[in-house]
């Protein structure tokens, strides 16, 4: 007896449609085709138990069991779930009329109850795209399933659920969750407020027209000064996810494996902070079974990196081509897979090895040889991709304890959202800009080009402070940015002198003077 059921097999973001054909003849053997790895090769086994420990036996048959399409590979143990059910409906155990109306997936435990598996979003997704009248998933899984509208989502807890779900035998209602409500209800609560961060008004200014921009950038300054402590407050400031971004955002995470059971959408843009120890693949994607690396998770987010140049250098050019096509390809011998990671970069570093280069109140301990080769560590291009160079102080106790809370992130986020506004207006008519930071040449010349004595000015401080010719254009995006946040249509020159000063590192004397 030939029996089908149906499940999905996720490559990257990139879900497709798997029938599994189960055929019965006589003999004791089991032939699994389709090119399995061996975590579905595995799932015999676990099927054989779990039916056994439910008081179910794996027919005395030989069973043929195939993925179809073969030529596509098949990993992880989400495939447990259609083979066993295919073969009980093969052997007459389960009704097999309306196998052809479900996608099933899941992973079986040895006492048959149903585990989680990775990429429930996205496999749902594909199920309401190829018509199917619902989806199956485990209990785990149902709440980022049920996201999915026009398709009915089914949670179960153990084979038997399946079984008897099939033959009617139990009802069991589909899981309907009102996630969008969920969604905007948890879009402003942030743990973090940048009125707890007293002073370094210049510091927060800057982080502000890189938040209203979707600028990268980049801080430098003494340990203590506050960096890392701001840093983690960019959110907060940052524009809401729109429900697409968050639904895109939602299932990167759910391929990862890094969704909670109890969360449905992701609907705080991602904030991710790698250790300095990082490996290319943890960074970027990639390893044998293909996951999505930090860039990726950072996507419609912040991708954090304090310490810069502690990281190895090869690890952070890896992520040039990213920063520049906001989208990553690893392409292996067995495999090529695509992630999206458009993401804002942000950086901290020391001035020095010692970390107190130019402070006031500390006296540095450095060469000049090992302060030039430790700014060395970071490359010219990928320098080249971070717009916003901001130095920074640390606060004194004594001003520190007398000063008033800073402005509320609720008050920075209201600006920021304004400036995006402008901006997605700006860019209706271009297919993939959606702020000034991923500004073309071509668009720089059309919606930054300042006025006659702004480019003036530009020209002299190029020359004067010895920027080199690859800040221009960095600058140019900035100034921009911060006319709209000034509400300007035209770049002035106030905003053109504010944006200069955030290319320090670009001058050719930065090293040889105090900060």
């Amino acid at each position: 007896m030939l029996v089908n059921t149906f499940c999905a097999a996720v490559n990257g973001l990139e879900v497709t449609t798997v029938k599994v054909e189960v055929s019965m003849t006589r003999g004791v053997q089991f032939h699994l085709t389709g090119l399995a790895d061996t975590a579905v090769r595995e799932s015999y086994d676990r099927i054989r138990a779990a039916l056994q420990n439910n008081g179910l036996k794996m027919p005395m048959m030989d069973i043929t069991a195939n993925l179809s399409p073969a030529d596509i590979k098949k990993e992880g143990s989400g495939y447990d779930l259609p083979l066993a059910i295919g073969i009980l409906a093969a052997s007459g155990k389960v009704d097999g009329s309306r196998l052809n109306d479900y996608m099933m997936v899941g992973e079986l435990g040895l006492d048959g109850r149903l585990q989680p598996i990775r990429g429930a979003l996205p496999i749902a997704i594909r199920a309401r795209a190829e018509h199917f009248k619902g989806l199956i998933v485990p209990k785990q899984n149902i709440r980022e399933a049920a996201v999915v509208n026009q398709i009915e989502v089914y949670g179960m807890e153990t084979l038997i659920d399946v079984a008897n779900f099939f033959n009617g035998s139990s009802e069991i209602a589909p899981t309907v969750i009102d996630t969008r409500k969920e969604f905007y209800e948890q879009q402003s609560q942030f743990e973090l407020d940048f009125a707890d961060v007293r002073g370094q008004e210049s510091v927060k200014r800057a982080l502000e027209v890189a938040a209203a921009g979707g600028h990268n950038l980049i801080m430098i300054g003494p340990p203590g000064s506050g960096k890392s402590m701001m840093a983690k407050r960019l959110p907060s400031i940052l524009p809401p996810l729109s429900l697409s971004e968050s639904l895109e955002t939602t299932q990167i995470h759910s391929v990862a494996g890094k969704l909670s059971r109890d969360t449905s959408l992701i609907s705080q843009r991602p904030f991710r902070a790698p250790h300095h120890t990082i490996s290319q693949v943890a960074l970027v994607g990639g390893g044998q079974n293909p996951q999505p690396g930090e860039i990726s998770l950072a996507h419609n987010g912040v991708l954090f990196c304090d310490e810069l140049p502690e990281f190895n250098r090869s690890v952070l050019e890896v992520m040039r081509q990213p920063l520049e096509d906001r989208c990553i390809t690893i392409s292996r011998a067995k495999y090529s897979v695509q992630y999206p990671c458009s993401f804002m970069f942000v950086a901290s570093m020391n001035p020095c090895p010692c970390g107190y280069y130019g402070d006031p109140t500390h006296s540095c301990a450095c060469t000049p040889g090992q302060i030039q080769r430790y700014m060395n560590k970071i490359s010219g291009p990928l320098l080249d991709r971070i717009d916003i160079h901001c130095e920074i102080q640390a606060v004194p106790f004594a001003q520190l304890s007398q000063m008033a809370p800073g402005e509320s992130s609720e008050t920075i986020r209201a600006r920021v959202i304004a400036a995006r506004k402008m901006q997605e207006e700006r860019f209706m008519d271009y297919k993939g800009i959606h702020c000034n930071a991923q500004m073309t040449e071509r668009m720089l010349h059309q919606f930054a080009e300042p006025d006659a004595s702004s480019m003036d000015m530009l020209r002299m401080a190029m020359e004067r402070l010895k920027l080199s010719a690859r800040a221009y254009s960095r600058i140019l995006k900035v100034a921009r940015t911060i006319a709209d946040l000034d509400g300007s249509e035209q770049v002035q020159l106030p905003h053109i002198a504010e944006a200069v000063g955030y290319r320090n590192l670009d001058r050719s004397d930065w090293s040889e003077r105090g900060i």
